[in-house]
């Protein structure tokens, strides 16, 4: 499927009919549009249906989940199921910072290569994970329900944001999470902090740091709700986009998988991934660098937010717009140039030519 230039977010969004149908420009670029209401036919898969993903305690539980909710929307379809676990870039090089390993999608890149060389049928996906152009020959065909999408702070000593002591240290993994947390504390003491979900809790109940930072959606799929001290309001720490959400990736051309897999898109979800994806996109940044974009969807409405924040917090850039929820696109590019005519874009050059300089 093609694009027109500036849009190649559209390359890989699938199962977003009505948007596509309302604007003509937008619908000549999207897929054609399959009849919606037919019921699925009942049909016996006669080889294993292979998923791959990352080899997380996080990511394989992830994957169970969508396993279900496939069983759960196709009860007539008999699936013999394989779960493989991917070693990806970022795993491989889990004690780097994420800024200085070279590329972008590195959690999600190896398994790509699976899915485009027929090794596996869909890869899953945490979606803030992945980059905000989907590579070529794939298409995000469902996303899964959001998890609770917030920052979540954890420390042994029991430590909320506001009651860390001055110069605390605090571990995270995300520059975007430190920089907004900089400014609001500059005292505190932002160390790096690399390794999965279940590693950096261990960690923080050792009592490595005074507090992590991490991902409440990771920590609730793990079933570590106990160990969470505080979750972080979105006024302190914006989500990154995505944040909360699964991605299940096809192969563009496998129209049965798509037809399989789309069941379980849940729409309003997309929605706001959409408005989120095309901000990130439009801005120019990637999943490293300090951006968030957090949409949500009521009564039709779609409201986006937006930070943009260089590392050190000196200089942040927050806003939002709303619209119509069934114009994500048109909300989030309206977003984009009010923080550009703020300045974002001068934020991210001098970021990115701080990371070239090292």
């Amino acid at each position: 499927m093609g694009s027109p230039e500036g849009f190649p977010l559209w390359q890989g969004v699938w199962g977003y009919y009505a948007l596509a149908k309302a604007d003509p420009l937008v619908w000549r670029f999207a897929p054609p549009l399959p009849e919606l209401e037919r019921r699925y036919r009942v049909r016996n898969l006669n080889k294993p249906f292979i998923l791959g993903t990352r080899g997380s305690a996080l990511a394989l539980r992830q994957t169970d989940m969508i396993v279900m909710q496939l069983r759960k929307a196709h009860p007539d379809v008999e699936f013999v199921v394989e779960i493989r676990s991917i070693s990806t870039e970022g795993d491989r090089q889990s004690t780097v910072p994420l800024t200085q390993i070279a590329g972008r999608g590195v959690f999600v890149k190896d398994i790509e290569m699976a899915l485009l060389a027929g090794e596996i049928d869909v890869a899953v996906h945490s979606l803030k994970d992945m980059p905000s152009v989907i590579t070529p020959g794939l298409t995000i065909a469902a996303v899964s329900e959001r998890e609770d999408p917030r920052d979540v702070i954890v420390s042994k000593r029991g430590f909320s944001f506001n009651a860390l002591p001055r110069e605390a240290t605090v571990g995270t993994s995300s520059i975007r999470r430190s920089a907004q947390l900089l400014a609001l504390r500059p005292d505190l003491k932002m160390e790096s902090l690399r390794g999965n979900v279940d590693t950096r809790l261990r960690k923080a109940l050792d009592g490595e740091h005074d507090a992590i930072i991490v991902a409440a959606a990771g920590v609730l799929r793990l079933d570590r709700k106990k160990d969470i001290t505080e979750y972080l309001s979105y006024e302190t720490c914006l989500p990154a986009v995505g944040q909360g959400v699964l991605a299940v990736e096809t192969r563009e051309d496998d129209e049965e998988t798509i037809e399989l897999v789309s069941s379980i898109d849940c729409g309003d979800v997309h929605n706001c991934i959409i408005a989120e994806r095309v901000f990130l996109h439009e801005l120019g940044g990637g999943c490293l660098v300090p951006i968030a974009g957090f949409g949500v969807g009521e009564d039709g409405e779609l409201c986006l937010r937006g930070m943009v924040c260089s590392p050190d917090g000196r200089n942040i850039i927050r806003d939002e717009m709303r619209g119509d929820l069934g114009s994500p696109i048109d909300v989030a590019r309206a977003l984009v140039q009010k923080f550009l005519q703020r300045g974002a874009q001068k934020v991210i050059e001098e970021y990115e030519q701080s990371i070239q300089a090292r």
